[in-house]
C-alpha cells in the first residue's frame, strides 16, 4: 500500500479488537485508533495540527461515527468519489461522524483556503 511520505501514514484495516479505541476526523472522516493521531495526525487535515496534541485530537475527531469503509485506492472507488474522499489517502473512513468542528478550527480551515464540510450528514448537497 501507498503511504502519505510527509506523514508516515501507512493505510491500515483497523482491527476489531482495536475498534473501541477509534475516532473518526470530524473533516475527512477518517478512522484511525487515538493513538495513531496522536502518532501521525491527519494525513489529510495537515492543518489541523493532530500529530502529538491530546486536546485537539478530542476536539477534532469524534468516537461517534456510523458505518464504515475500507477503501483502497481513492481515486478509482466510486464510493470514494460519492462520499467526497476521492483526493485523500486510502484507509478506513467513517460514513457518517457525529459532533461539530469548534469554531476556530474552521476559521482556521477558512483562512487557508479549505471548505468546511460536515461529515454529519447536515451539510447541503453542493452539486
Amino acid at each position: 500500500m501507498a503511504s502519505d511520505a510527509n506523514s508516515g501514514y501507512v493505510p491500515q484495516f483497523v482491527p476489531s479488537n482495536q475498534l473501541r479505541y477509534t475516532r473518526a476526523c470530524m473533516v475527512c472522516s477518517l478512522v484511525m485508533t487515538s493513538a495513531n493521531f496522536r502518532k501521525y495526525g491527519c494525513p489529510n487535515c495537515p492543518f489541523l495540527d493532530l500529530k502529538g496534541s491530546p486536546e485537539v485530537i478530542e476536539a477534532c475527531t469524534s468516537s461517534m461515527y456510523e458505518g464504515s469503509m475500507f477503501i483502497a485506492d481513492t481515486k478509482k472507488s466510486w464510493l470514494a468519489k460519492w462520499q467526497r474522499i476521492d483526493s485523500f489517502v486510502p484507509g478506513t473512513y467513517a460514513i457518517k461522524v457525529s459532533g461539530s468542528l469548534p469554531e476556530d478550527m474552521k476559521q482556521l480551515m477558512e483562512d487557508e483556503g479549505h471548505v468546511y464540510i460536515p461529515r454529519d450528514g447536515s451539510a447541503q448537497e453542493l452539486d
